[in-house]
């Protein structure tokens, strides 16, 4: 059938064409707001720190843009080049049906997909970055982290792959269920093994210091209801000069991790908030409520997976063997995110809620809202935040709420 590589092509298309209109949009949006600082940003910077910000915005949104063109490029090639046909033969060849072969197959693949990615990548870091303060990172340690990154990849990514491969001949035409168990399964597991055994590998984790700040962040988390053994500090400094703080595990595994930048740059009652905030994920059930959803569009996306491998059109329209199950696996990672892309304001909405509620917890908490909002001005200022994103934009790209949305929302329920 012809009509799939046509439709692919013209989804490539629909989703480059509404990105680069978004960045233009973006653009347009930004560069009427640089010439003047607006009397509502006032309290969060100050002009020349805006008018930074704004350069900031302009020059990521021309790279962004120059960044789509270039994965819809390589995407059609590697859709229709007819390479994907030649690796799959020459992989397929060492063993011709063995699931340990089509692992291979989606494990190397994995890894030589990201290789087209480095220049840009490398651009991004140490030229786009680094001109406005924030690369801390060497080319050594670039290099290494990539190396180890490809070599984690093969290390888990081959044997789950494996696994995976493995069940169907086991289990027969229900094969999706028992690999959507077993996949979900390991994400439970990794959640639990990330810190402790991944994360270390790039990242020194250190439990915060003995001391005053230490005693009144645990004091909060024990009034906050989140029993803490420790709050640790990651130096993200070694790699870039912005901050963060993140929640990561689940039950007794459950962990805060603060950036080294994030202690540098607040104050103790804003740092309070910040921790507040992520208590407030947890507290509030954003956590399984992820989990859950997440678990459902994997069941979804196995249950379809399972369709196409089994559709006499779906491989071959790639020139790829119909039925064989490691190439529809490969085609659904690639070609997903031409639909998942226009569903990404649903998940922005959801996520921004999440948000909200962390942010009124954290005003709760600590009983006032002048902490949680100082903190959000003191980030967008080191971040140098695009406090006037274009509203479609922030629609589509923004996961969390723009500040002036999260402080007015703060201002009001207090």
């Amino acid at each position: 059938m012809h009509w799939l590589p046509q439709a692919v092509l013209a989804l490539v298309a629909a989703r480059l064409l509404a990105q680069l209109v978004l960045e233009a949009l973006n653009r347009s949006e930004t560069a009427l707001h640089a010439g003047v600082l607006p009397g509502a940003f006032s309290g969060i910077m100050d002009e020349a720190t805006f008018a930074k910000a704004s350069d900031y915005t302009l020059a990521k949104s021309r790279f962004a843009s120059c960044e789509c063109v270039f994965d819809a490029l390589v995407l059609a090639a590697v859709a229709f080049s007819g390479v994907l046909p030649w690796l799959w033969a020459w992989f397929d060849a060492l063993a011709p049906g063995a699931a340990w072969s089509g692992a291979l197959f989606l494990a190397a693949m994995a890894v030589l997909l990201g290789v087209p990615c480095l220049p840009l990548e490398w651009w991004e870091q140490f030229r786009l970055e680094a001109r406005f303060g924030f690369n801390q990172s060497t080319l050594r340690l670039w290099i290494t982290d990539h190396v180890k990154g490809a070599l984690l990849l093969l290390a888990i990514g081959f044997p789950l792959a494996w696994g995976l491969l493995a069940l169907v001949p086991w289990v027969g035409s229900w094969w999706w269920v028992w690999g959507f168990a077993l996949v979900f399964g390991f994400q439970l597991l990794m959640l639990v093994l990330y810190p402790k055994l991944i994360l270390p590998l790039f990242n020194k984790l250190t439990p915060l210091p003995a001391g005053e700040q230490r005693d009144r962040l645990m004091a909060l988390a024990d009034r906050a209801g989140f029993s803490a053994r420790t709050i640790e500090v990651m130096d993200g400094s070694k790699r870039s000069a912005h901050s963060n703080a993140f929640f990561t595990g689940f039950g007794r595994f459950r962990r805060i991790v603060l950036f080294d930048t994030l202690l540098a740059q607040l104050s103790q009652p804003e740092l309070e908030a910040v921790l507040a905030h992520e208590i407030g994920h947890y507290k509030r059930g954003h956590i399984p409520q992820r989990l859950a959803t997440g678990a459902l569009l994997q069941f979804a996306a196995f249950a379809l997976i399972a369709w196409l491998a089994q559709a006499p059109w779906f491989n071959t329209a790639f020139g790829l063997p119909a039925g064989a199950l490691a190439p529809t696996f490969l085609l659904f990672a690639l070609l997903g995110g031409l639909v998942t892309f226009w569903f990404s304001p649903v998940g922005n909405w959801i996520s921004r809620r999440h948000e909200y509620e962390a942010d009124a917890f954290a005003k709760d908490a600590l009983a006032d809202a002048a902490p949680m909002i100082g903190a959000l001005h003191k980030l967008a200022q080191k971040n140098l935040s695009n406090l006037t994103p274009h509203p479609l934009y922030s629609a589509v790209h923004y996961s969390h709420p723009t500040i002036i949305e999260r402080e007015r929302a703060l201002r009001r329920k207090a």
